[in-house]
């Protein structure tokens, strides 16, 4: 059984916090859904960010001079290479493998330069505007040119991040690093960097401070906090995609006034963390949801404490344990649904199940049956392997019965392998200690191991 969403410090084994470290850990097969939102550059209290963005600005603000001077030809090229930086692995793709605009939307984007008088003159402030302008502008199309036009940076940063944290290094060729003093695309060879182990290609880590789910200056904000208020009033019917775009093109101090005001409002704007936990409100309703359930699968009641499960145990076990994904698996008919951490050793109770069980990940498998059976067990022992760890946890109402329990002990003598249960009164305990905050939830995680631990025959 291979790693669940392999990221990149685990293939390698330095099992590192998200929360511990700058830069956003890329996976190996997808990409992260975030995008780099070139507003938290110009805002940042760093002057290297804002120097970035000055650099950013001028570098595309250059591909209008050159629309305009009669050099299409060549700011078109230039827009196609920097419209995809698949080396960050960012946005909403499922193989880390984006695609280029095309010349027609190159050359709508640039065409903006000869439409709008203040453009031509003055050039952007803020290139993300384009989505405001042109179709078939997406938030992680701003990302990508962002990322394209700092690449130089982002190659050094990689490298210090890697070497920080012994992230291994090969000498490879990157493609398309932009050269300010020569104001175009390069391709550098030698460089050292990380590998994606799959497709050996670069991989460029990013800082997590630069990073949204969606820009700060975006259509769908600009539509609903802006236009439809100030432009629109009296609640008007929104206008289709096309007629936005050309009331925007033929009223740009109407978007500029929109601008203006999303700068006021910059404190506001803040990166959004890789994982949010949910409210200690949220939590304490969550078990009670979960504790209400009756046991079985009569009115959906399997599939309400699976979903419940998965949205408490990942905030419960946050920061100490990043959540990988929930899935489902098939074991001769019967579908499991799982929770799979990567295990970062974090804390010493983890670190000692790597050191013993090879663990590199943890899965909880969930069961709302009344009492765990022999098949139960043998169905996540099944799921356990030297690749994936030999440590389980199964997440069920009751506690196992003795002869189930002795079953637990049995797998571990014979096979070196350990599974846990965790109950609805662990689960509470778990809930009420992250109200409290006096201790970690995990350490109930770890309470039930040490208890399965002396159990075991020495």
């Amino acid at each position: 059984m291979a790693l669940i969403r392999p990221r990149l410090t685990d293939y390698h084994g330095l099992l590192l916090a998200q929360s511990d470290i700058d830069f956003a850990i890329p996976f190996l097969d997808e990409d992260l859904p975030f995008c780099v939102d070139p507003f938290l550059l110009w805002k940042s209290p760093s002057m290297q960010d804002n120097a970035l963005h000055a650099s950013l600005l001028n570098s595309f603000n250059y591909l209008g001079y050159l629309f305009t001077k009669g050099k299409e030809d060549v700011a078109v090229s230039n827009l196609i290479r920097a419209s995809e930086c698949d080396e960050v692995g960012l946005g909403f793709s499922s193989t880390r493998k984006g695609k280029r605009i095309g010349e027609g939307s190159a050359n709508n984007i640039l065409s903006l330069f000869k439409k709008i008088p203040t453009l031509t003159e003055n050039g952007f402030s803020h290139f993300e505007t384009i989505q405001l302008y042109v179709d078939n502008v997406s938030k992680d199309r701003i990302s990508d040119i962002t990322c394209s036009y700092l690449k130089s940076f982002l190659i050094d940063y990689t490298m210090e991040q890697s070497q920080k944290y012994g992230i291994p290094l090969v000498d490879i060729s990157i493609e398309n690093v932009y050269d300010t003093r020569q104001n175009k695309f390069i391709d550098q060879e030698k460089v050292k960097l990380p590998i994606n182990p799959e497709t050996h290609a670069p991989i460029l880590l990013v800082p997590k401070r630069w990073l949204r789910k969606s820009p700060w200056i975006s259509t769908d904000n600009y539509v609903k906090d802006y236009y439809l208020e100030h432009v629109l009033k009296n609640g008007g019917i929104s206008p289709d995609r096309g007629e936005l775009l050309n009331f925007n093109r033929c009223n740009y101090g109407v978007v500029e006034e929109y601008i203006r005001i999303k700068e006021r409002t910059q404190q506001d704007c803040l990166n959004d963390p890789l994982f949010r936990a949910i409210p200690i409100l949220s939590a304490k309703k969550k078990f009670e949801l979960i504790k209400a359930l009756p046991t079985g699968k009569d009115q959906n009641a399997d599939k309400k404490y699976e979903d419940y499960v998965c949205q408490l145990m990942a905030s419960l076990l946050y920061p100490q344990l990043d959540f990988a994904q929930e899935q489902c698996r098939t074991d001769t008919g019967v579908i499991i649904r799982d929770i799979v951490f990567y295990n970062n050793k974090s804390v010493d109770f983890t670190g000692e199940l790597f050191s013993e069980y090879g663990t590199k990940q943890i899965v909880l498998e969930l069961k709302n049956v009344a009492s765990i059976s022999r098949d139960h067990i043998n169905q996540l022992n099944r799921y356990l392997n030297d690749e994936f760890g030999r440590f389980g946890v199964l997440v069920t109402r009751k506690p196992l019965p003795r002869a189930m329990f002795k079953n637990t002990v049995d797998l571990w003598s014979g096979q070196r392998r350990c599974i846990i249960a965790l109950t609805d009164d662990d689960l509470e305990v778990m809930v009420q200690l992250f109200e409290s905050k006096q201790r970690l939830p995990i350490d109930v995680l770890k309470k039930k191991y040490i208890e399965f631990k002396r159990a075991c025959p020495g």
